[in-house]
């Protein structure tokens, strides 16, 4: 699992794009826990949609779990809540990875 925490803009995602590339590479599924996440911005967005069409073409789980409510209000707005899969427990996660 990813936690990411605090502000996330032009500054982090860099280094949040390398990070979620790097974890898929690694051929595991990815949950990124955003509870603590106070402000993202859209190239916050674009890192996280980059790792979802990753995970996609490896064919790999790929989630978002307990967003918080300004990171909700980006999701929303960008209709990417309808395109990311979303938890509110890191169990319902691992559940789908169960045989």
């Amino acid at each position: 699992m990813l936690v990411l925490s605090g502000e996330i803009d032009l500054n982090d995602s860099p280094v949040l794009r390398e990070t979620i590339l790097a974890s898929l590479e690694d051929g595991k599924p990815l949950l990124i826990d955003m509870q603590e996440v106070s402000y993202i911005d859209s190239s916050g967005i674009a890192s996280l949609v980059e790792g979802f069409q990753k995970a996609k073409k490896i064919d790999l789980h790929y989630g978002l779990l307990s967003i918080s409510s300004p990171a909700m209000q980006v999701l929303t707005i960008t209709r990417l809540d309808k395109i990311f899969t979303l938890y509110d427990t890191e169990d319902s996660f691992i559940d789908l990875l169960e045989p």
